[in-house]
């Protein structure tokens, strides 16, 4: 069990341009010894590597993004081509020029890789090193410093099927190790202190040996297959309406589902597994039939709505078929 970390910031760093040298640069100011992790901000990472454009940020955003994810006002949440989901898609125009964007380095992996490989080779250690950039999380307010790049790393711990004291077997848990030593860093680098680079100490059984660089901070980015939030606000919008699941198998629902759905002209009918629902204006109806068939799949329903004679509709629900 760890017993002690130490975390210094790597202090003296001058203004990085493109082409700058990082590992003379940090290794020139750091102490390092084998077995730190170095911890660096993707800023001066994306400075040394050139990848400063002129336009404006929403140009920025337009070309790093695969996916809007979520947008409210002007503000954008994105998928880049990193996998990453963030605001803006990382891109930064802070301690830049006017008219110029900063945006995330090409491959934060490698970029990674090979400030591990310069720093081994010139000076003679064998560290990890963790790419960081600030990102929001859903449901909880302030943003922190996350793994976006790792070399020399162990990016998971994996402690599925050892016992808690209680004797309790742990069936899912596996800590972000990156994310936990970038969000650590942060405390000693601060956004506005111009400390971009810190160093970890007591971290030798996370650090992995010469030669090996491990799988990357890509490794944290959940495949959407397993991802119960991969839909983003327009295409679950989209999929409510034209991707539903038809029913297969009884499943019950709670009539408050449609609380404050209906108006006093607009009826329902439920029976085992389907809801009747009719009045006198057939427009009327339509709509709050496909209203409530849209409510059924976001709670995740198969759904099948079927027109009836007159102002008459019928939805059928139940589990979803596969």
């Amino acid at each position: 069990m760890r017993k002690h970390v130490e975390i210094f910031p790597v202090t003296g760093l001058p203004e990085v341009a493109a082409g700058a040298d990082l590992a003379a640069l940090i290794g020139d100011e750091a102490d390092l010894r084998d077995g730190d992790v170095v911890s660096v901000t993707s800023k001066i990472v994306s400075k040394a590597e050139g990848r400063l454009t002129t336009g404006t940020r929403k140009d920025a955003i337009d070309a790093e993004l695969v996916r809007v994810v979520a947008q409210r006002g002007e503000t954008r949440i994105v998928q880049t081509r990193h996998g990453l989901v963030m605001a803006a898609a990382g891109t930064d125009t802070s301690n830049t020029a006017p008219g110029t964007v900063l945006l995330l380095p090409v491959d934060p992996d490698e970029s990674a890789r090979q400030l591990r490989t310069a720093l081994r080779e010139r000076y003679d250690v064998n560290v990890g090193v963790i790419v960081t950039d600030t990102l929001g999380r859903p449901w909880r307010n302030g943003q922190t410093d996350l793994a976006i790049g790792a070399a020399g790393v162990r990016v998971m711990g994996d402690l599925r099927g050892t016992t808690d004291s209680h004797g309790n077997v742990l069936a899912v848990t596996e800590p972000a190790l990156a994310d936990e030593i970038a969000s650590a860093s942060e405390l000693v680098k601060g956004k506005a202190d111009g400390v971009p680079v810190a160093v970890l100490r007591g971290l030798d059984d996370v650090v992995l040996p010469i030669g090996e660089h491990g799988p990357g901070a890509r490794a944290l980015v959940r495949d959407a297959e397993f991802d119960m939030f991969s839909l983003g606000t327009r295409e679950a919008a989209r999929a409510a309406v034209l991707e539903r699941k038809a029913p297969d198998g009884a499943r019950a629902v709670d009539p408050s589902l449609w609380a404050g759905l209906l108006d006093e002209d607009i009826h329902v009918e439920l029976l085992d597994n389907a809801v009747t629902v009719f009045g006198d204006e057939p427009v009327a109806v339509g709509v709050t039939a496909e209203r409530l068939a849209v409510l059924l799949h976001a709670e995740g329903y198969g759904v099948e709505l079927r027109t009836g004679p007159g102002s008459e509709a019928t939805i059928t629900f139940g589990s979803r078929s596969t």
